[in-house]
């Protein structure tokens, strides 16, 4: 599982070097980058499925304890971009998603077992020791580049 995290990266990385992006999913990104990381770092859409960025994008209102309320087209245009990254594009079945019952809508890229599996020594010794970082969802706190999508770490 130590490289894991390496082929999310890489097969998330090579579909959109290779399809390239749309208008309209550049404009989701841009928009996504913009109203997400108002308030913490915009997750890459391929940390989770399609029915965890639906479920997500439903209710805005009501956004981990915060009110992230959006106009409907700026909510539409992000929840497509989400959607057409997600872990299970194009009926993909990801190593990652596979641990994951099909019933089951993940809420938090955190409580994926490949993250608790990467994460829970390691990290959880890091942030006791530097309380300034807060929660083990700050990524940029060890992964200086994580806003790019890279969270190589060795």
């Amino acid at each position: 599982m130590k490289h894991l995290f390496r082929t999310i990266l890489l097969a998330a990385t090579a579909t959109t070097c290779l399809d390239g992006p749309s208008l309209a999913q550049s404009t989701g990104e841009a928009l996504t980058g913009k109203e997400c990381s108002a308030c913490h770092l915009a997750f890459q859409a391929y940390f989770l499925p399609k029915r965890s960025w639906s479920a997500i994008m439903g209710d805005l209102s009501n956004h981990y304890g915060e009110d992230a309320s959006l106009d409907a087209a700026t909510a539409k245009a992000i929840e497509a971009y989400l959607l057409a990254g997600a872990a299970d594009r194009d009926g993909r079945n990801p190593r990652w998603l596979q641990e994951i019952p099909a019933d089951v809508v993940p809420m938090r890229i955190t409580e994926l077992p490949w993250f608790i599996h990467e994460h829970r020594k390691k990290a959880a010794r890091y942030i006791k020791a530097n309380p300034a970082i807060g929660t083990i969802s700050n990524c940029v706190a060890c992964h200086k580049d994580a806003a790019r999508g890279y969270y190589d770490d060795d």
